[in-house]
């Protein structure tokens, strides 16, 4: 016996709850899915008209929304009657890093957690499959069962019957710039649950495009942990892959050999050994130092060290980037053009959460930089707010007492008379750079900072530009 699904409801609609529901809605149009946020602005965007102005830029999400939304698929801020009409529902909201209180600067902040259980609590009417689709301390299920156990009364139920609900977790194991593919063609579905007829309810729907083989069912507590440890997996092969472009640096191996050479092993693999400035996004660092404080919690402390070791290294490559550029300009930045490629911390993204440049920008303007700031999908507004200074849209001159920054929406712009460029984002376009041109606009003697092993160094160095690449020591 399946429960029979109609309706599926979604709060949250950022970055995990918009593409998830797009790409359901289009596998399954006999389904009909609500998509629901207390952010205004947010949900007006997703309705833009026009399409242009999405919140979220991901390859592909543009045409499936365009395909679905008005039919199956809609965005508001009615949560209560979407709520109340679900038979199933997705919690899919920010889960953060607590700044203050206990476990701040580890735990994670689950107030929009306990929110959406008490909403869901309040407003769903009979039996109601409730997934977490957020990332979540292990047990957090846990929580959602006590409020949701709660949440019966019984008048109420004279009324409109058994209000009753069965909680499972769907982790989402997406990568940012590549969402839609790893949504339509996963490497596995993880479903982790006790009651089985909502678990084979929650199959069916994946079935309708998902082969069954790769669908794997646990208990609850599982697959809650399951994402954590994907996720601090991956970031440590990054942190491992970075400390040792720093050693190649210093011996005079080259890391893009070294990480080749070693990918071929297969017990290994190639993936995730790409060094560069850094891990990004909202979740690694977010559930490394939630595995941290989990482990402290238990007692665990020697393993609690060894994973926040992985952070540390990953903060330590960032500032010694931004301290590179500052010792091969002549010890000082100040007053200094500097342009900077990329922004947001992975290319084919608009998230900016957790992006290297921005610790690597702060520190630049520390030193007095003027930085020109170019990102093909990243705004303005958002960098200033990543940034927290405001964007000086005047021409920069060497007088500056301070750092500044403008945006710059060209190659060649953001190329004029600087002194430098540093690369920190690899988009594709970085790698069709005309250097002929670049190094006539550019101030003599010119720097390239290649933290992404992106840019044609052979061809800018013809140009007489002076070339730094990441995990590799020699002048190229």
């Amino acid at each position: 016996m399946t429960k029979e699904i109609k309706n599926i409801c979604c709060i949250g609609a950022g970055y995990v709850g918009g593409p998830t529901m797009a790409v359901i809605a289009e596998q399954c149009p006999f389904l009909e899915i609500n998509v629901v946020d207390i952010n205004e602005n947010r949900i007006s965007l997703w309705n833009d008209p026009d399409l242009t102005n999405l919140p979220i830029y991901e390859p592909g999400l543009k045409k499936i929304i365009k395909k679905c939304r008005g039919k199956n698929l809609h965005f508001s801020t009615e949560l209560e009657n979407n709520i109340r009409n679900a038979d199933m529902i997705f919690i899919s909201v920010n889960t953060p890093v607590k700044k203050t209180g206990i476990g701040a600067g580890q735990a994670s902040d689950l107030k929009w957690i306990e929110a959406c259980a008490r909403q869901i609590a309040e407003h769903a009417i009979g039996h109601t499959i409730v997934i977490e689709k957020s990332t979540l301390p292990v047990k957090t299920a846990l929580t959602i069962k006590d409020i949701l156990g709660g949440s019966v009364n019984k008048d109420y139920q004279k009324k409109i019957g058994q209000k009753t609900f069965s909680i499972l977790s769907n982790p989402e194991f997406l990568a940012e710039g590549t969402a839609i593919n790893d949504l339509k063609n996963p490497d596995r579905v993880l479903i982790g649950g006790e009651d089985e007829i909502a678990v084979e309810a929650l199959i069916k729907i994946y079935l309708n495009w998902v082969d069954r083989r790769k669908i794997f069912t646990t208990d609850l507590w599982s697959s809650e942990l399951s994402k954590l440890i994907a996720n601090a997996f991956l970031a440590q092969r990054i942190s491992s892959i970075n400390s040792v472009s720093a050693i190649c640096e210093s011996t005079g191996a080259d890391v893009n050999d070294v990480a080749l050479a070693v990918g071929m092993d297969k017990r290994i693999g190639p993936h995730f050994l790409n060094s560069g400035p850094g891990f990004g996004g909202s979740c690694f660092k977010k559930d490394i130092l939630n595995l941290v404080y989990i482990c402290d919690h238990y007692g665990l402390n020697e393993v609690s060290a060894y994973w926040q070791k992985v952070v540390e290294i990953n903060d330590w490559q960032q500032k010694r980037i931004s301290n590179i550029i500052v010792k091969n300009l002549y010890g000082t930045i100040s007053g200094k053009k500097i342009g900077i490629f990329g922004f947001s911390f992975k290319a084919n993204t608009n998230d900016t959460r957790e992006s290297p440049s921005i610790k690597i920008c702060k520190a630049l303007l520390e030193e007095g930089a003027n930085l020109y700031i170019y990102d093909p999908k990243v705004s303005a507004n958002q960098i200033e707010t990543d940034l927290d200074k405001k964007e000086n849209k005047l021409e920069l001159t060497t007088n500056n007492l301070e750092g500044t920054w403008s945006s710059s929406n060209t190659i060649d712009n953001t190329a004029k008379g600087a002194d430098a460029l540093v690369f920190l984002t690899d988009w594709k376009e970085f790698q069709h750079i005309d250097w002929s041109n670049i190094a006539k606009v550019m101030r003599s003697p010119s720097w390239v900072f290649d933290t992404r092993s992106i840019c044609d160094l052979e061809k800018a160095k013809s140009f007489g530009i002076n070339i730094w690449r990441i995990g590799f020591s020699a002048m190229i």
